[in-house]
């Protein structure tokens, strides 16, 4: 049976299959875009069984993958306002 795990040390300790570095978020968004269950398994070499595991602890568990998700637009922004502008051309 797949196991979903958080490990303080391993993708920032966002739920992922256990052994695999492969979030919960990223099954669901995979599958959410449309791609079917079956699709995803075989996109990211694992089994359907462990796309359900995902999607299950995904759709009972809100509040915890949108605490997920609000960390994911916080990275973000603070990338985005961390980045250096390319130099413009001096005329």
């Amino acid at each position: 049976m797949a196991t979903i795990v958080s490990t303080k040390g391993t993708l920032g300790g966002e739920p992922r299959l256990d052994g695999r570095r492969i979030s919960v978020i990223q099954i669901f968004d995979m599958y959410h875009d449309g791609k079917s269950a079956a699709y995803v398994a075989d996109q990211l070499d694992i089994t359907l069984a462990e796309v359900h595991a995902a999607l299950t602890y995904y759709y009972e568990r809100p509040d915890e993958m949108r605490e997920v998700r609000e960390r994911h637009h916080e990275l973000e922004a603070s990338l985005e306002s961390e980045s250096v502008s390319p130099p413009t051309a001096e005329r």
